[in-house]
This record gives structure tokens, sequence and C-alpha cells, in this order.
């Protein structure tokens, strides 16, 4: 992750901007923060959650998207690219013709941890989604082997952490049937 150094952004300067480059973006405080590419892992692991999760979707039939590297309005100055996140086809259809940035809660997001992310995937992205009541926040860490799950629950997030064999309990897929072993095997190509 690095700083840009730029004058401070309004959240709509940072939906028009484009500085020419594939480069992505976080806004966080009106300042421009470079999001360094991540890890082969960390791409195979969301990969592997994305079609786990939209064949859930699939299966019961439900109206709603999974999204990747979306954004997120979590603040008047703030936007987060999230790894993976469920939402609404009604709240995607609103975005028709603009930047994917979210600025509703999506259903569940799913971040997963590399070495660079762990202060702002652990710390700040979880403050933010619980200012936005994101109602199930996954935090899917390869380097700990294990996954944080976050339900928000009056205010504030119950948070169970859970390794190997144990099963996620999803509250926004109560009929799941996925451990943490698959999801962390995924990043592994064995």
């Amino acid at each position: 992750m690095v700083n840009t150094v730029t004058q401070p952004l309004t959240f709509e300067d940072y939906l028009a901007y484009d500085d020419g480059t594939d480069n992505r973006y976080e806004l966080v405080d009106g300042q421009l923060i470079l999001m360094t590419p991540p890890r082969v892992e960390h791409f195979l692991i969301t990969d592997f959650v994305d079609v786990t999760l939209k064949t859930e979707i699939q299966r019961l039939g439900w109206p709603w998207l999974t999204f990747r590297e979306a954004g997120v309005r979590t603040g008047s100055a703030k936007s987060r690219l999230v790894d993976l996140c469920i939402v609404t086809q009604a709240q995607a259809k609103e975005l028709l013709g603009q930047s994917a940035v979210f600025q509703t809660a999506p259903q569940l997001i799913v971040e997963v941890v590399s070495p660079d992310s762990v202060t702002r995937d652990y710390r700040y992205k979880r403050s933010e989604y619980a200012a936005l009541e994101v109602p199930e926040y996954w935090i899917v860490d390869p380097l700990e082997a294990k996954v944080t799950l976050l339900r928000w629950d009056e205010g504030l997030y119950e948070e169970m952490v859970l390794i190997g064999d144990q099963a996620i309990a999803s509250p926004t897929f109560p009929e799941l049937n996925l451990t943490v072993a698959p999801i962390l095997a995924a990043g592994t190509l064995d």
C-alpha cells in the first residue's frame, strides 16, 4: 500500500479520478491510497470463495450477485476496495453506467489477508464496515490459517474465529456446507 500525495479529494472526485494507469486506489480521509497487487494465493482463495458463494446463490435462486474488487463507500471521504462482496441485483442496478462503488451496505464482504493488509483488514475495514452496518464480514487469513466471521448484531460485530474443519456458520448463507480447510487449500495449488 502506497500513499499518493494529492490534495484532499471528495468522494465525487474519487469516482471521477483517472490517472491514465491501471492502478487501483482506495480513498481514505480524502487521500488516494495506491493498492499493491495481491499475491497469487490471494486471487486463488478469492476465486474459490466467489465460485462457492455464486453456486449457493444460484442453487437458492436468490436475486444476489458477487462482485470482486468493487468499491464500498465507508464514509464521506472514504471508499474501500473489497476482495469480494455480495449485493442484491437492485443495488447493482442502481450503479449501471457508473463506477462500481456501492454506497449501501453489501449483504456480505470477504477480505483475504495479505502481508501488507493485516491491519487494514482486521482493524480499519472492520470498523468502517461496522459503521456501515454490513451484516456479515469474513476475514480469510491464510497467514494465520483461520477465518474470522463477523456477524452484525445489535450494533456490534459478534466474532467467531474458525480453523481447520470448522464449518463457516454464515447467517447470510445458512445452508452453506463449507469449512475453513478448503478455503485455505485453494491458495496452495495442491
